[in-house]
């Protein structure tokens, strides 16, 4: 049916073109708003009418005689309908809409992938400082970074996966304190642990593992790093380094948990020892965008929009936390990545104004709206019918770790991608686990296994189904399913251009509940085998279409339930 469309499109443009040259470049099609009134809609002829002084509606008769002349709509369209003002409906033949069972058939796993365009995308995601396991938050993160590279992927972007993160500073140090601590039989609650709600330690039980196995003089390996214990308790520095490549180790293990895999792993300290911060103020600088004020240095970042202009180096010397941020994305430009895509949590909404301008600023030739940000929100998680708040491995949060224990990686993928990323999300372990169709994941991963029951009960070839007649899908069930398995091509290009994977999800449920209803509609192991044949081929296109929706979630399609 994609080839159908494209012969009836081009075939629009034609017939535009003859009654006003130029007009054809403007050929679209929509999805009329209600099923009933069509299969394809276009509003060309209103669109046309105010340029050309015509009656909207006479012009949509004109273009209506042109179309149904043409040899690619006596084809294919049953019927071309005018409605109200000017709109046009048109209606498929059966045979249009059959075609796209072959096509899912022919291409399989490609179908919905478009060609190479030979551009680089850059997606950062999770980026969590080694202080702690990942939590609900990361995942979520996690699941959407994989998701929507999956998607550009889809679309023919080279795409490249990073996690950026800091080996040191406050946050690392704690870290190491906290170990030291522990490596001295210290625990919290007691005198020497330091308490309140601003203190500066990290409580919970993994750093006692860190302790005892770097007095054990263990060696630790994560994909970014190694290093070995010494095992002085007097070695601080050592400390440092092993409990960061611990739990790099530790969020290794989880990632791969959730089936995530980065390609490159860079380090915000290496943005000090190369210079890039340094040159990057020296540009901000020498472009004017600068001023000193009350022993503080600022950016003009109000020139570019931002509500107030920011404090870059502070009085005592030390950078804010966007000036590496602004380096960070001057490296993404000159390593080759023209597109760039970040996964961060709400609370960064704040950065995306004056990393921009200092972007901006530095004239280094990156355009505006560089990069582009997908926030989330945080995530509740419900069992039990009570908020779990805590992890007694973390000490104060539940981990991702927790929740794939708890549930399966496919549930916490599909959960989490379910919903806007900017939107609040609750997290039901129950539903989760539940083996139902108020489960979505499991009504979406049930429809796949029930098709692949029917076709192992046939037992015949499944790749023999691409030459089989389909004349017989005739039901409106059959003509539904057969319509949605041609929007996914188009709910892939919008997912993937709006960095929406919660978009696949929504069609992947709506396309369960499509072969729901035609599996109770018609018996697909019939006696007659044309109708048999015809049928196995439509199922056995949809089981494809699933499978196809389900690994751009990252999510497995089973076949058997």
């Amino acid at each position: 049916m994609l080839t159908v469309k494209h012969e009836l499109l081009q075939a629009l443009a034609a017939c535009l073109d003859t009654l006003s040259p130029g007009a054809g470049a403007k050929a679209a099609f929509e999805s009329p708003k209600v099923a009933a009134h069509g299969d394809l809609a276009t509003t060309a002829a209103m669109q046309l009418a105010k340029p050309l002084k015509l009656n909207p509606r006479q012009l949509a008769e004109q273009l209506r005689d042109a179309l149904l002349a043409h040899p690619a709509y006596a084809t294919w369209v049953d019927a071309v309908e005018i409605a109200g003002p000017g709109f046009i409906n048109i209606r498929l033949k059966p045979a249009a809409k059959q075609e796209i069972v072959r096509e899912v058939l022919g291409q399989a796993a490609e179908f919905g992938h478009q060609p190479s365009n030979g551009q680089r995308v850059l997606v950062e995601f999770v980026s969590a400082n080694p202080t702690g396991p990942l939590h609900v938050g990361h995942g979520r993160q996690a699941a959407l970074g994989d998701a929507i590279c999956n998607l550009l992927e889809t679309q023919g972007w080279d795409v490249y996966r990073e996690f950026y993160y800091n080996d040191a500073g406050v946050q690392i140090n704690t870290l190491a304190s906290s170990t030291h601590l522990r490596a001295q039989g210290f625990k919290p609650g007691d005198a020497q642990w330091p308490s309140g709600e601003k203190a500066a330690a990290y409580n919970g039980d993994y750093i006692a593992d860190i302790a005892a196995d770097f007095l054990a003089g263990k060696t630790v390996k994560s994909d970014d790093r190694e290093f070995t214990a010494s095992g002085d308790i007097n070695d601080l520095d050592g400390m440092r380094q092993f409990a960061v490549a611990y739990l790099r180790h530790e969020q290794d293990l989880d990632l791969k948990a959730f089936s995530v895999q980065f390609d490159n792993y860079y380090l915000e300290s290496s943005l000090y020892t190369s210079g890039r911060v340094d040159d990057a103020v020296k540009r901000l600088q020498a472009a004017g965008k600068t001023y000193e004020l009350d022993g503080a240095l600022w950016l003009k970042s109000t020139d570019y929009g931002d509500d107030k202009d920011r404090v870059m180096r502070k009085q005592d010397g030390s950078y804010t936390y966007f000036v590496p941020d602004v380096a960070y994305h001057i490296a993404k430009w000159e390593r080759g990545f023209t597109k760039v895509v970040n996964i961060q949590g709400t609370d960064h909404h704040g950065t995306i104004a004056r990393v921009r301008a200092g972007l901006q600023a530095a004239g280094v030739g990156i355009p505006q709206g560089y990069p582009d940000y997908v926030l989330h929100t945080m995530v509740r998680v419900v069992k039990g019918g009570e908020e779990v708040k805590i992890s007694k491995r973390a000490g104060s949060y539940v981990t991702l770790r927790d929740l794939i224990e708890w549930t399966s990686k496919d549930a916490v993928r599909f959960f989490l991608l379910s919903r806007k990323p900017d939107t609040e999300y609750t997290f039901d372990v129950d539903l989760a686990v539940a083996k139902n169709n108020d489960n979505p994941v499991y009504y979406v991963q049930y429809a796949h296994a029930r098709i692949c029951s029917v076709l192992a009960t046939w037992g015949g070839d499944v790749a023999s189904l691409k030459a089989v007649d389909l004349s017989a899908l005739q039901s409106p069930q059959a003509q539904a399913l057969m319509l949605l398995l041609a929007k996914y091509p188009e709910m892939l290009i919008a997912a993937a251009a709006d960095n929406a994977p919660h978009d696949v999800t929504f069609y992947l449920r709506e396309l369960a509940a499509s072969y729901h209803s035609y599996y109770d509609a018609e018996r697909i192991l019939v006696d007659d085998e044309a109708v048999k044949l015809a049928r196995l081929a439509l199922v056995a296109a949809t089981a494809q279409v699933l499978h196809n929706g389900l690994a751009v979630l990252g999510v497995s399609a089973p076949q058997k339930m």
